[in-house]
């Protein structure tokens, strides 16, 4: 996609810009992965040591904003020793939030990235004190028994579907 490839050319020029060593052999069109549901990017080395940026397609209605930061975190996982999220990888999301303004952080949310939220709602349990939802899209142990659980308030949880 275009827009992608010329916001991941953008958010590289702002990691050099800083010193982070970001690597050299990342190609330079993002794919679209249209099955993601709960993760907004990806990294993936491949065997001959270059890397694949990948991006949800719910990134798509996203903004430019959005789209920058979520790049941003999968790029810093190219540098050497930042595969996962440590302290090395958080120095340099530290770095480019203070210099760009971003929030990278190892997560973000639906809400955080402006994009809308789609996981499917497939069980509800709900308290009976005080109303409060938990929506699940899958039957989580505390979907099967939420008997074993208690709300915030202490009151009784119950799976309505």
């Amino acid at each position: 996609m275009d827009r992608f490839d010329k916001l991941l050319v953008q958010v590289l020029e702002q990691a050099r810009s800083l010193g982070i060593p970001v690597s050299d052999r990342i190609d330079p069109h993002v794919k679209i992965n249209r099955r993601a549901v709960t993760r907004f990017g990806c990294c993936i080395r491949q065997k001959d040591g270059s890397f694949t940026i990948e991006l949800t397609h719910r990134l798509l209605e996203g903004t430019d904003r959005a789209c920058l930061q979520t790049l941003a975190h999968e790029v810093l996982h190219t540098c050497s020793a930042c595969r996962n999220h440590g302290s090395l990888w958080r120095s340099y999301a530290g770095r480019m939030n203070a210099a760009f303004g971003y929030a990278i952080s190892r997560t973000g949310t639906c809400g955080e990235l402006g994009v809308p939220a789609t996981r499917p709602v497939r069980h509800l349990v709900v308290c009976t004190r005080c109303g409060q939802e938990f929506p699940r899209a899958k039957a989580s142990p505390l979907v099967l028994h939420p008997e074993r659980y208690r709300c915030r308030c202490g009151g009784t949880l119950i799976c309505k579907y």
